[in-house]
Order: structure tokens, then sequence, then C-alpha cells
């Protein structure tokens, strides 16, 4: 396949005004977060598309102060759950519980209902509580007792997760995995980002409180006041809901998501929500990069994040010592991708 870059060129004035918007979080965030770029625009693809998102990665990369920063740096909603064993469905979606002063049943709300919700270390808590958030993922409602109420709008899930090797973690089933629009797995700092983590981390101070004093963390520092609104926020989801999709592009994402099911590495290929979640990233990040139309660097880049934990290898390719992302890498490059737009190696 040789794909080729779309015609559309015009560059409207909304497009420029979102695209200063999305500047003043990127701006934001890094006042508190150094580097993580690419998670950064991972974040606001999923915010511009309604689209979940799960975040791989060892403790102490920083991503519930990452997710944190973004949510403050526009006016919404936001919860965050610590997900353990030992957490229940109704600590996550509420309950009903008993007035003892009026002898009937109240609903009370769990953290579910909010904007924005940090599931934190998804993969701690047992299947069936996170079951319980994944079903709400999907339909965006809830039921407590006899009643069912919506969620708010908008809803996002941001949930990390710990590689499911860690002890005490339970591995999410590829039916669960495809309710994340975007999968991204985070990496260490490179030597002069950790440098800078570092000499920010030095920088903190004290404050004194009561009769001692409390050392000041990253959360301390953080700027709380906001560089955008909700109704930013709505006006990049509909500019999103206007880039162009040429004809040609939309060839190319059903190409990709059927040689992921014709693959003969790969035992399970991409459901058709893969495609979907292809098209409507591919539309943000247009947009977070000032176009209004897609290109198919959109699509390459995007690939690994959208597809990756969609696809299984069959035995004989773990046989072989093969990976899932490096049969992606070897799928993109046969459709033209260079190396330069396939962001990691394997």
């Amino acid at each position: 396949m040789n794909i080729s870059a779309a015609s559309h060129t015009e560059n409207s004035e909304e497009v420029l005004k979102n695209a200063r918007f999305i500047q003043d979080v990127r701006n934001q965030v890094a006042t508190v977060v150094v580097g993580q770029d690419e998670v950064v625009e991972r974040l606001l693809i999923s915010l511009f598309t309604g689209g979940h998102i799960l975040l791989q990665g060892v403790p102490g990369l920083a991503k519930t102060l990452l997710v944190s920063v973004l949510s403050k740096s526009i006016d919404l909603d936001f919860s965050r759950i610590q997900f353990t064993i030992d957490l229940l469905p109704s600590d996550i979606l509420g309950s009903q519980i008993l007035d003892q002063k009026t002898n009937e049943f109240v609903t009370r709300t769990g953290p579910v209902f909010t904007n924005l919700l940090l599931a934190d270390e998804i993969n701690r808590a047992a299947p069936k509580v996170q079951g319980a958030l994944l079903e709400a993922m999907q339909e965006r409602k809830v039921t407590i007792g006899n009643e069912t109420m919506s969620l708010p709008a908008p809803f996002l899930v941001i949930a990390t997760q710990n590689p499911v090797e860690q002890a005490g973690t339970f591995e999410l089933p590829e039916a669960q995995l495809d309710r994340f629009m975007l999968c991204h797995r985070l990496d260490y700092p490179d030597p002069s980002e950790e440098r800078e983590v570092l000499k920010r981390n030095m920088a903190l101070g004290i404050r004194k409180e009561d009769r001692g004093a409390v050392v000041n963390t990253e959360f301390d520092v953080m700027k709380q006041q906001p560089v955008g609104s909700a109704e930013d926020l709505v006006n990049c989801m509909q500019a999103v809901n206007d880039i162009h999709v040429s004809d040609t592009f939309l060839e190319h994402v059903i190409e990709v998501i059927n040689r992921t099911r014709n693959h003969p590495n790969i035992e399970l290929g991409c459901s058709p929500r893969g495609g979907i979640a292809l098209i409507k990233a591919s539309r943000a990040r247009a947009l977070i990069n000032g176009r209004n139309y897609v290109i198919p660097e959109d699509l390459f880049v995007l690939a690994e994040d959208v597809i990756l934990h969609r696809i299984r290898l069959n035995y004989e390719a773990l046989a072989d010592g093969l990976t899932g992302k490096s049969v992606l890498q070897d799928m993109l490059r046969d459709l033209g991708a260079t190396p330069s737009l396939i962001s990691r190696e394997a």
C-alpha cells in the first residue's frame, strides 16, 4: 500500500483558536511534569474524542501527577480512585443506605459521577470491580438499586496499570481492554529529563504547619488556576468532529485493521471498535497539530496505542520469541511507514 497525503491544506481561524487553547494546556502541564509530551498528546486526544485511555508503566513515572495537573488545567470535576484488592463495586458506583429518620433508602452516588475519573492501578482490583467500572465506561449510566442514573458529560476514565507480572495484579481480559480507545505505554525519562526532575524536586522546599513543617511535593506547587474551560473543550470536540477524513484514508484504516485479522502471527485481531478508535484519534491528533484534515502520519503514529492492546499473538509466534509490538511494526513498515513515524522500536 502506498499512502498519499490528503489534499486539503486550508487552516481555518477556528482551528488556530483551538490550537492556542491546546498549547496553553500543554504549557500548564509542563510547569509541573518534565517531558512526557507524547503522553500529554494522548490524553488530549482522549479528552477531545471522549475515548477512555489506559496508561501503562512501572510505578514512579508521574502518571498520577500528570493526570492531576491536566484536570486542574481545565475547569472540570475530578475524582481519583486508588484500586486495591479489597475495593467493592459500591465503592465506585455508589449504594443505597437506610435513612434512620425517614426509614427509607437513600441513594448515595460514588466517585464515578464526575467529569474526569482517575482509576489508579486498575489491575490491583478484583475482576468484579474492574467489570463494574468498565460497564459504566461503556454505557455511561449506573444503576444503583432500582434507580438508573446517567453519568455527567463529559465523562472520561484515565486508568493507570502496572505491568501484570508485578505481584498482586490481575490482568485485564481482551474484551475489557477493548473498551479503552488508547493504551499508552510510558517509558523512563531520558537522562536530561531525569536531571531536570531531580533539580525541581530539590527546589520544592518545606512549609511550616502547626508547630512543625511539611516537605512540599509536586502536588503542592501545582497551579490551581485553569487555563481553559469546559466550553473550550466542547469547541475542540466539535472541531475534531469536523476534521476531514478522505475516502482514501478510510480505506487505509480498513486495510490496517483487516491485516491484523489475517496476519499469520496473530490469533485475535482488531474488533471494529479498533477502526473507529483509529479514525477518532487521528482526527484529534490532526487538530492538536493545527490541521483540519488527517494525514498518513496520524495513522502510523497512533497505531501502536490503538491496535496493540487489541491483538493477541498465536502460540507459534510466542514460541518464536515475537512480540505484538514487533509484529505490528513490521506490518506498518510493509504499509509504507518510515522508522521515524513508529514511535519506539521493539
